[in-house]
Order: C-alpha cells, then sequence, then structure tokens
C-alpha cells in the first residue's frame, strides 16, 4: 500500500491525481514519523517505509534494499541508509552523519561532524557515513517510538532518530552508492532540477 500522509490539500489534491491514496494529518505533528504513524492506523503491513517528500530521486531497488534486514531479522526494529561522506558533507550541517558499530548499526547520528579526527578528513577511509533520510520501521516499534515524546537529545541536533537511539532501538544502516539529493534549501531546489531534467 502506498499512501501519501500530508496537512495540506494541494498535496492531496496531487497525489490523488496520480492515483495515489492520500491521508491527511495533523500540522501540529512532531516529526514525519509520527505523520506516518498517524497515517497508517487501519491499514496493515508489518514493515512501514517513511519516505520523505524531499527525496524526489529514490527508486524502488533501493526501497528493496531498505525491506530486506527486515526480512533476514525478525528483531530489526528500524533500518535507514548510509553512503560514503565527502569533505563538504562532513562540513555541512544540512547533512546528518552517523557513526557505525561492527554489525553497520548506528550508535550516534549528528549535524555536528562525527567522529572528531586529529588527521586530516579521508574519503572512504573514515568511520563515519552520511545519512539518507529515509527510514524503515518494524510497526510496533514505530508505535512505541511515537507513544515517546520528543527527546532532548532530539531537540537539540533536529534529528527525530535519535529518539529511537534513545529508546534503544537498534537501527541497521544499509550502505548504498545512492546520492541524497534531498531539498533542504533553495539551491537545492535548482541541484534536482538539473538532476531531473538530465535524466
Amino acid at each position: 500500500t502506498v499512501l501519501v500522509a500530508t496537512d495540506d490539500e494541494r498535496i492531496a489534491a496531487l497525489a490523488r491525481a496520480h492515483g495515489v491514496e492520500p491521508v491527511m494529518t495533523d500540522s501540529a505533528l512532531p516529526s514525519g514519523s509520527d505523520r506516518v504513524w498517524a497515517a497508517i492506523q487501519g491499514f496493515d503491513g508489518e514493515v512501514v517505509l517513511n519516505i520523505q517528500g524531499d527525496e524526489p530521486l529514490l527508486t524502488g531497488d533501493l526501497l528493496d534494499q531498505l525491506v530486506a534486514p527486515f526480512e533476514a531479522d525478525q528483531s530489526l526494529e528500524m533500518a535507514t541508509f548510509g553512503r560514503e561522506l565527502t569533505a563538504e558533507d562532513l562540513a555541512s550541517p544540512n547533512t546528518a552523519k552517523i557513526v557505525l558499530n561492527q554489525r553497520d548499526e548506528a550508535l550516534y547520528f549528528s549535524r555536528h561532524p562525527i567522529p572528531f579526527s586529529r588527521e586530516p578528513f579521508n574519503a572512504g577511509q573514515d568511520c563515519g557515513l552520511k545519512h539518507i533520510g529515509i527510514y524503515g520501521f518494524r510497526r510496533s516499534f514505530l508505535g512505541r517510538f511515537c507513544a515517546q515524546k520528543p527527546v532532548e537529545l532530539e531537540k537539540y541536533e533536529g534529528l527525530e532518530q535519535l529518539r529511537a537511539l534513545y529508546l534503544g532501538a537498534r537501527i541497521k544502516v544499509v550502505r548504498v552508492d545512492h546520492e541524497s539529493w534531498g531539498v533542504d534549501t533553495p539551491e537545492d531546489v535548482l541541484k534536482v532540477e538539473k538532476r531531473l531534467r538530465g535524466k
């Protein structure tokens, strides 16, 4: 089932025009994941993908890769994507960074350059990844996540996935080569439009 969760009737109308079911949600919800939880009430499904509207270049193959860890590990609560960092990514507060454990599970996310290094940046050899903000949730965990009010770490960093770590969730990070072209700034709109014209 594909749903568009929105609080804007213009977006709902666009979804209907493309044959996708919209679900109107409360504009006061604190995060995209809270909006997804509100939207899926009344729908079945063990694994829920939260696809942000500001990631227009995602493909079905990538989404299949995000579902695969849940099929392999029935106790997994959450999954997301990470890719190799560039020096520009590391320095940008608009880019979330991830550090991982040996099982490619997230230890922490930050907008600050992490981990701190005494050595010069070396792409491909540093132990951090760029976070691509698409999430998969086990439905039961998404309910627990949304029952927890936003926590201080989440508020400081502006990163909702820190609420999941606060709750003790395991977040599998699927390594991909896909470059995130999320639209966070006016400059990002121009970059994405250029890439779409090139397809």
